[in-house]
């Protein structure tokens, strides 16, 4: 979600200003480091979020593309309690996936909730319900978390989760404190880089994204945002999480990690390019991500359930497909699922 807090200080600016700081999450406190300058993250080359009169000028000039609800559409199957052999990728929507490999169930940055925001009646809406009923998950052993934005870290999902399954939680620096505060306890944090290993079998890699952070009016990057690399004997999985583009990060990460059996990379809210693509990838982009990172194939998220820029419904997909003519992909190459639909692996 782009700056709600922002635009709800245009509107009404004393409740806009103690409801800001209230929901505003506890800052980081670490060593320095080339990353981190002892107050807030920054990412590799300085790259920021455009804000300020960029976003007012945004915001005055917007020119929003159609979007289509399909909020009733049938989800799809229940999915299998345990995948033994092979991987299998269920695409929830947004950028929540349930991946299952080796009997062990993951779910990234999980969202059921009806809205992307710290209200139930403003903010950004649902449009496509998630594709999987939150009832028929199996149980969920492992909850990877990129950063703390309302539509990657949804607190009434994650209280729905951690009640039902009390998952091991991952997450960037800074979002446990968050968490905790919240009686969600028990997660782990990473740095970019740093490894953790789940059941002496799985094992966990932060690596870095370029984007931001923050909830309130108080905690712009005070806490961490990253991607995550799942190592598994059967191939190597990349979930980006969101991120804009530079070549350096993700060669370095192909270099480092790839190549990859499957990665899933962030296709939409990449409109106005001129303002967003600090944050988030266009469709485009995400091809070089693939081929940056070696990619085997690849799935797009982050597009299709709630219009959080100004691109339209059907603007992503049809941007990818033109993409991958462009750059001679074949279809098995780079993926879309539909709500609630799986491959395997």
């Amino acid at each position: 979600m782009i700056f709600l807090t922002l635009i709800l200080i245009l509107a009404i600016p004393t409740i806009s200003l103690i409801i800001g700081i209230s929901i505003s999450a506890p800052k980081y406190e670490g060593p320095v480091s080339d990353h981190f300058d002892g107050s807030r993250f920054i990412n590799s080359g300085g790259v920021k979020a455009k804000g300020g009169g960029d976003l007012f000028k945004w915001l005055i000039n917007r020119n929003r593309k159609p979007w289509q609800e399909k909020i009733d559409q049938s989800t799809g199957k229940r999915p299998l309690d345990h995948v033994k052999g092979g991987i299998r990728i269920t695409f929830v929507n947004h950028s929540t996936f349930l991946i299952q490999m080796d009997g062990i169930n993951i779910l990234t940055d999980p969202i059921w909730s009806n809205r992307t925001s710290p209200f139930r009646s403003i903010g950004p809406k649902r449009k496509y319900a998630p594709g999987i009923k939150f009832g028929d998950l199996p149980r969920i052993h492992l909850v990877l978390l990129t950063h703390n934005h309302y539509d990657h870290l949804d607190l009434q999902t994650m209280r729905m989760v951690f009640g039902a399954h009390h998952p091991k939680i991952i997450s960037p620096l800074g979002i446990k404190a968050f968490l905790d505060q919240q009686f969600i306890t028990g997660s782990t944090e990473l740095d970019w880089w740093q490894k953790f290993i789940f059941r002496d079998t799985l094992e966990i890699q932060s690596v870095p994204a370029q984007h931001f952070s923050g909830r309130g009016l108080l905690d712009r990057d005070v806490t961490l945002w990253c991607g995550f690399i799942i190592k598994t004997s059967i191939g190597n999985i990349y979930f980006a999480g969101d991120t804009g583009y530079n070549d350096q990060t993700f060669k370095e990460i192909g270099k480092r990690c790839g190549p990859f059996r499957v990665s899933l990379l962030p296709i939409g809210a990449y409109k106005p390019e001129w303002f967003m693509s600090p944050i988030h990838t266009s469709p485009e982009e995400s091809i070089k991500i693939h081929l940056d990172v070696m990619s085997q194939t690849s799935i797009g998220m982050h597009f299709g359930t709630f219009a959080l820029a100004d691109d339209g419904y059907d603007e992503p997909v049809e941007d990818l497909q033109s993409a991958m003519r462009k750059y001679n992909l074949n279809p098995h190459e780079f993926i879309i699922l539909q709500a609630g639909q799986f491959q395997e692996f």
